[in-house]
């Protein structure tokens, strides 16, 4: 089979992994081809792509018929549901985790309604893990304020963390900062921090959505200009950090017992705005040691007409910090941006996993009916 694009890319250092998982996609041979054909190395998902997979088809229907016989709690149902997809998804991924640990990995989200609840989400983040009890598995917390208590705490027990909603480089900043620590705790009390990966995943394209709604509101020449800038930039400038965090003589303390450095991974990659280049979010952010998690329609838009033109996330760091001067000398003030964005990820995914929960009740009550 001749190379494809995305070999070549992953040939870079950064693993191609797609940000959805259905019973359909497994059940199919598609993920399996996908790794063959598309260098598919792992799978995120989240609430919302759970609800759509659950909701259209009949894929789980002789599950839940299964399941109504013992439990009615929906949110009981829908992770017997979920478990059993991500179960599937890591036993097929658990060969590319032997080969290469940093990937294969599967991920499942806490409830997202437990995001302001510290002890609700590690609870939770704990007990996926004691559950799914598989080398591969990322539990995903989102990095709200309490959420990186929890994100540190299940570090510090030598559980692996795919942190998801990151928009700020601020959070980011912490986000590292529970990681390191977390590590840190876990050598101190005696634990195997070789056994434990995380990933950052730091959202990209709704920077610009955002951004490019304020800044066409302002409506002048310099700011018009900067629409579809903030987004690399904002990621380009998180990977800069990475590589100064990941050094130095704390982290060379942590590598000496066998840590790993938490990967940036860029999620949300798809481009909203069709006036800008599809595969924009991937070949702006080309570089060693990184994930880009996407979704169908990029996977397939990259193989068609992706270029992989080098570490891209390395260049133009200059002129990614005169962009953030620059938005905010327009008047659009970048820390809103952030914190607008987190607040509605977290509603978004809180609003997706109440359908969820809602359309699991109705699958019950129609399966009943029949």
């Amino acid at each position: 089979m001749a190379e494809s694009r995305l070999h070549t890319l992953s040939a870079r250092g950064q693993s191609v992994w797609i940000d959805y998982l259905s019973r359909d996609l497994l059940e199919s041979g598609e993920l399996a081809r996908m790794m063959e054909e598309d260098a598919v190395v792992g799978v995120t998902s989240n609430p919302t792509i759970f609800q759509k997979a659950i909701s259209q088809g009949t894929s789980y229907d002789a599950q839940l018929r299964e399941l109504l016989e013992s439990e009615t709690d929906p949110k009981e149902i829908f992770l017997q549901l979920a478990v059993r997809d991500v179960e599937a998804a890591l036993d097929l991924l658990a060969p590319v985790h032997e080969r290469k640990p940093d990937d294969g990995y599967v991920s499942l989200e806490v409830d997202p309604t437990l995001a302001y609840d510290r002890e609700a989400t590690f609870d939770e983040a704990m007990r996926f893990h004691a559950w799914i009890d598989r080398p591969n598995l990322y539990v995903k917390i989102p990095a709200t304020k309490p959420g990186l208590g929890a994100i540190e705490d299940c570090i510090a027990l030598g559980k692996s963390i795919n942190v998801t909603l990151i928009f700020s480089l601020q959070r980011y900043r912490e986000v590292v900062e529970a990681y390191l620590r977390g590590l840190e705790r876990l050598v101190a009390a005696g634990g195997d921090p070789s056994t434990v990966r995380s990933v950052a995943s730091f959202f990209v394209s709704r920077v610009d959505t955002e951004t490019d709604k304020r800044l066409e509101a302002i409506g002048s020449e310099e700011a018009l200009a900067l629409r579809g800038k903030l987004a690399v930039a904002n990621a380009k400038l998180a990977y800069e950090h990475y590589r100064q965090a990941f050094s130095g003589p704390r982290w060379e303390f942590l590598a000496g017992k066998g840590a790993f450095p938490q990967r940036c991974l860029w999620a949300s990659t798809s481009t909203k705005n069709p006036s800008y280049r599809d595969v924009l979010y991937v070949e702006e952010l080309i570089g060693p040691e990184t994930v880009n998690t996407m979704p169908e329609e990029t996977i397939r838009a990259f193989q068609d007409h992706g270029e992989v033109r080098g570490d891209t996330v390395l260049e133009g760091l200059d002129a990614a910090h005169e962009v953030f001067e620059r938005v905010a000398a327009v008047g659009v003030d970048y820390d809103d941006v952030t914190l607008t964005l987190e607040l509605e990820g977290v509603q978004k995914f809180a609003d997706s996993f109440a359908e969820l929960l809602a359309g699991v009740g109705a699958k019950r009550g129609a399966l009943v009916a029949s």
